[in-house]
């Protein structure tokens, strides 16, 4: 699945051009402009460009687009940066669109009698949304003013929308997700958009309430998208499945909004999906397909802005840090160094702290990290000390703090132990100022989220004003105790269908538990009838050894044999009807067996058997007499043909705590030499031990998910002897 989508992936991204574009006629054509400011003719990023048949794009880093359109469309050029501009297609050339940037002084200018209630909606909007991302409190202050009665008019529900969705952004964006989720449905309530549902579904994610999200997104997927819209609730399921944990959703969705966007060419989502796929990627462990994809981000980000770019290869020099390639780390961290001196810091947004990457101080850490982690002291220190110069200009105590510290441990690790205490005392120092600091911090936080607020409240308060004094308040009341009344019955009906639906859950649970636990008395059933035939087995064979005792006349050996050879049944009968016994008590009958073998074959082996001293014996258990059959093949098949004094060893060893290996080794014959001696009577016969234990195996796996596994080899090369390798798991 990951390679398919890896394929299908780079085929796409290796696509030439970046705009979307509709369905093509004979008529269309791809439209080539450039958006710049009027006045410094300076070209403007990331504008949002869309023609009136749903054909969409952004500007690059050049201000540059293209775009599928046919003579006769308009285009559609907005940003909250300007008034949105409007051009009609006249003939195939290149256009050039300039635009007026809103000058704050326009924004702030005050209510006239001239003016209606829409304009000044529209300029206390406007104003609300260039504010956005400097003063969030100016900015709600705005949204209030447009919400507020003009000349006896009240505001329509359009504008009501708007002005919510507006405060629902300014939410988002300074990370009150939670207001901006009661925001986002109060516009949807007042007309509902796809835009806003998107947007509510972000919220949703970014509050935490995953399920709300993923369910909101998958009902967009069934609505009419436009193909940027499209991208966005892919990106947005991917995003949700990544935050819970589901690697193969996440990219399986992402995949689905880069084939999107590449096949319309919508530039920056092709960059940030390639990008957050090699995220995932690279979460997942799967670095191959990760680097891929983080070569294709970051070579689609060098097309776009400069901020785009060192943002990408920042992210792709964590990758190699995650990856231990320090080398390919440090190389991309020194040219984000040098780009980052070329990005204007009038650029950044409000909103951006000092824990954001992108900063002077951060990269000259990452590295000098880089270097410590290959133990390149002496080249790490240069960077720990420009990473604490740049952190106290920018009063950036936390990585002042850190590279403080870590520079204290590099002296020590060096042996220069008075640079090495100086440092740390500095590091104290620090670490006692960040703290006053967060404190500040803290309150400032508190205050904000406060003023916030109470900013919220006062809108809150407007519209229940307005909602008071509507002429046809009544008449929505009942409409409402309607509407509740029809939810109230849907509500049974669809309890009703929940109960069916988990009372056949219920009846399909029971019959596979009860199908379950019959194979489960299959097996043990089995099991006890294995257990039964093994015992007559053993019997049968121990008496022949009695046998071969009385028929040599050796009544004393055959009286001592049978003496040790009742204590041994006695033991073995004792454990038949047990599933399991104490590995202890089967080392113990082990013993037993190969003293009573010994005690007849003599002259054909010796034996040994040894317990590791860090096995814990008592922590373990193994189904009764299932090594005894081994140990008889080993001296009925191996070294009772030897000509020579043979050996049998049993070895028992505690590989980790849930895992044990017994071996039996021998040095006879070997299984090919034993089959050849066998008679014919013999090998018509299958050894009946033999074939029980491979049973009990197979059903004690099978029950108890893989306890037992066994092995069996030849011990040397000329195919003689025979080792078993038995491994027995705790749980």
């Amino acid at each position: 699945m990951r390679i398919v989508l890896l394929c299908v992936c780079l085929s796409l991204v290796l696509g030439t051009g970046y705009a979307q574009v509709r369905k093509t006629s004979k008529d269309s054509f791809v439209l080539k402009g450039i958006v710049v400011e009027d006045e410094t003719n300076i070209p403007i990023a990331r504008v949002n460009v869309e023609t009136n048949n749903g054909a969409y794009t952004t500007t690059n880093g050049n201000g540059e687009f293209s775009i599928s359109v046919e003579i006769g469309d308009e285009l559609s050029i907005k940003s909250d940066a300007f008034k949105t501009v409007y051009y009609t297609i006249k003939d195939q050339q290149n256009i050039t669109i300039k635009v007026q940037k809103a000058k704050e002084e326009e924004l702030l200018e005050p209510v006239t009698s001239t003016r209606s209630k829409k304009d000044l909606f529209s300029v206390y909007i406007d104003s609300a949304k260039v504010f956005l991302k400097k003063d969030a409190g100016k900015s709600i202050g705005y949204v209030t003013k447009a919400l507020q009665p003009f000349r006896g008019t009240s505001v329509t529900k359009v504008q009501n929308a708007i002005a919510f969705e507006t405060l629902g952004d300014i939410n988002l964006f300074w990370k009150q997700p939670d207001l901006a989720i009661d925001n986002y449905k109060r516009s949807i309530s007042e007309v509902e958009t796809i835009d806003r549902r998107i947007k509510l579904a972000n919220a949703f994610r970014m509050n935490s309430n995953y399920q709300e999200s993923l369910s909101l997104y998958k009902e967009l997927l069934k609505a009419s998208l436009s193909n940027y819209q499209k991208v966005t609730v892919y990106e947005g399921l991917g995003d949700a499945y990544k935050a819970i944990n589901d690697p193969v959703k996440s990219v399986f969705n992402y995949q689905k909004g880069l084939d999107v966007a590449t096949a319309h060419r919508i530039t920056p989502k092709i960059t940030d999906l390639n990008s957050k796929i090699a995220e995932v990627y690279s979460i997942s462990g799967a670095t191959e397909e990760a680097a891929q994809y983080f070569d294709n981000s970051l070579n689609l980000a060098q097309k776009e802005n400069p901020k785009r770019a060192v943002e990408e290869k920042n992210k792709v020099a964590d990758f190699y840090n995650r990856n231990r390639n320090f080398d390919e780390e440090i190389k991309l961290r020194n040219e984000t160094l040098d780009e980052l001196k070329d990005i204007d810091d009038t650029d950044s947004e409000a909103g951006e702290t000092q824990d954001s990457p992108l900063t002077p101080q951060r990269q000259n850490y990452y590295i000098a990290n880089a270097y410590i982690a290959q133990d390149k002291y002496e080249e790490a220190i240069p960077y720990l000390e420009k990473s604490i110069s740049e952190a106290e200009s920018k009063e950036d105590l936390v990585v002042e703090k850190d590279a403080t510290r870590k520079l204290s441990e590099v002296y020590n690790g060096i042996g220069n132990f008075s640079k090495a205490a100086e440092s740390y005392e500095r590091y104290v120092a620090v670490v006692d100022e960040l703290y006053v600091k967060k404190e500040q911090e803290l309150s400032q936080a508190t205050r904000f989220n406060k003023e916030i607020a109470l900013k919220q409240n006062r809108i809150t308060s407007l519209e229940n004003e307005r909602e008071l004094n509507e002429s046809r308040y009544k008449l929505a009341f009942e409409n409402q105790n309607l509407i509740q009344k029809n939810n109230r019955v849907q509500q049974w009906v669809i309890a009703s269908l929940v109960l069916v639906a988990l009372l056949l859950l219920f009846a399909a649970y029971t019959q596979y538990k009860s199908v379950k636990q019959q194979r489960y008395a299959n097996n043990v059933l089995a099991l006890k009838s294995l257990r039964t035939q093994m015992n007559p087995h053993f019997i049968f064979n121990a008496l022949n050894s009695v046998n071969s005792f009385i028929a040599i006349s050796d009544e004393r050996a055959a009286n001592k044999y049978l003496s040790e050879f009742s204590q041994l049944m006695r033991s073995v009968l004792e454990n038949s009807e047990e599933d399991f016994i104490p590995l202890r008590k089967e080392i113990e009958l082990l013993e037993l067996y190969v003293k009573l073998e010994h005690f007849r074959f003599k002259d054909k082996f010796e034996y040994a058997i040894t317990v590791d001293e860090n096995l814990q014996l008592s922590e373990f258990v193994i189904p009764p007499m299932l090594l005894q059959p081994y140990v008889e093949n080993a001296v009925w098949h191996g070294l009772r043909y030897k000509e020579e004094k043979g050996s049998l060893t049993i070895h028992f060893k505690q590989l980790d705590p849930e895992t044990v290996t017994i071996t039996i080794t021998d040095d006879g014959i070997g299984r090919k030499k034993s089959k050849l001696l066998k008679t014919e009577n013999q090998k018509k016969q299958k050894s009946k031990g033999m074939g029980n234990i491979e049973k009990r195996i197979t059903i004690l796996n099978e029950m108890h998910k893989d306890k037992v596994d066994v092995t069996v080899h030849n011990v040397f090369e000329n195919e003689e002897g025979t080792q078993v390798v038995l491994t027995l798991k705790k749980d």
